[in-house]
């Protein structure tokens, strides 16, 4: 016989028992095989992902123009990135006890402060039972832990009822008064200021279609068409155009402005498609030059980007224009009176050229002209 088999008992029922704690072993040992095998899985899934993203951020970095990611499509990755990591971090903190403390006071530490201006609202947990658990005298209160969590209240919508009482007078017939009414942005519409204002700074701030805000009215009951949503747009617009007019007429005032102009896809009805239009920017910020006046900036739409738009854009207008090399530009300067207007052209738009020339292979003159804007760079940054 072998020495294992004179080690092992002679008894049935210690042998019994020698077999099961031999099969729960067993067992045991293949379930944490197969809990292995499944985070190994889920491990490798993960990294085919990560690794997935990792070639869409570095195509973005370093690809070919054509190949890039649009910046927002760039921001998507990166947040699928985030989103893993704090899977992966999640899944971590059921399993580890003590790191998911470790985790949590990383966390603590590195989340910042909340406004000050928010509403705090107090919450206090004291335990059920407040006596000495040994000799159930009262317990006092010697200190405290505090925590401070962001929460949210979700958008609530309301109904505003005004109430005007007529008063009249019992000694005679005349004497009726009631308060008037107050104005109201839309006439005889249903909704308040604070309404419009929300609708405006849903659709051209977080940019949201009436469409969908339409749709997350309908979830909270309340069925106002997207054609009544463009009605209140639009009329709003209207009742705005007079600050945009006040706005654009203080920025050309001032001394020196900058101008750009961008394109901007606009529906075209009839065609089943979108055509361009272009947005033009007059803008106005001399804080880095230690000017007391606040930053401003105008937006105009036009169907095109020619002269003649750009001519009525800036129509009256004496001073510096900072701008690109569009040759645009340099016809409204010519086009100017008595010389009114002196062109800025961009020096980060003439650097691109030369860095570019340099990029494709020795070329001293190109080299001496980033030497020298590099040189401006430091006075002004020394300025």
């Amino acid at each position: 016989m072998s020495e294992t088999t004179d080690q092992l008992p002679t008894d049935i029922e210690a042998l019994q028992a020698l077999v099961a704690a031999a099969r729960a072993e067993r067992d045991a040992a293949i379930a944490k095989c197969d809990a292995a095998i499944i985070e190994r899985d889920q491990a490798l899934s993960q990294m085919d992902r990560l690794q997935h993203l990792l070639r869409q951020l570095q195509r973005a970095q370093f690809g070919r123009r054509s190949e890039k990611l649009d910046p927002e499509q760039l921001q998507l990755a990166i947040e699928d990135i985030e989103q893993a990591i704090a899977g992966d971090e999640a899944v971590q903190d059921r399993k580890d006890t003590a790191g998911a403390r470790q985790r949590a006071e990383r966390r603590r530490a590195s989340r910042g402060a909340l406004p000050a201006h928010l509403p705090h609202i107090d919450v206090t947990i004291a335990p059920e039972d407040t006596n000495c658990p040994c000799c159930r005298t009262p317990l006092h209160v010697i200190g405290e832990e505090t925590s401070r969590r962001l929460d949210v209240v979700p958008a609530q919508f309301r109904v505003i009822v005004t109430h005007r009482p007529k008063y009249a007078c019992r000694a005679c017939t005349d004497g009726v008064v009631q308060a008037p009414a107050p104005e109201r942005l839309i006439k005889g519409g249903l909704p308040t200021e604070a309404m419009v204002a929300h609708v405006l700074v849903a659709k051209y701030a977080w940019p949201l279609p009436l469409y969908r805000q339409a749709q997350m009215l309908l979830a909270q009951g309340i069925d106002i068409k997207r054609s009544v949503l463009a009605f209140w747009v639009g009329y709003a617009g209207a009742e705005l155009r007079p600050l945009w007019l006040r706005l654009r007429e203080i920025i050309l005032t001032a001394n020196k402005i900058a101008v750009d102009e961008t394109t901007a896809p606009v529906l075209d009805p009839g065609r089943g498609r979108t055509k361009k239009g272009f947005f033009w920017a007059i803008a106005r910020d001399d804080r880095p030059w230690g000017g007391a006046d606040p930053p401003a900036v105008a937006y105009t739409y036009a169907p095109g980007r020619g002269a003649v738009h750009a001519l009525k854009l800036l129509d009256g207008y004496r001073g510096i224009v900072q701008c690109d090399g569009y040759t645009v530009y340099k016809t409204i300067a010519d086009t100017a009176p008595d010389a009114a207007i002196t062109l800025a052209f961009c020096w980060a738009h003439l650097r691109r050229r030369f860095f570019d020339v340099v990029q494709d292979g020795p070329a001293p003159i190109a080299s001496e002209a980033l030497e020298r804007i590099a040189a401006l760079y430091a006075i002004e940054k020394t300025i």
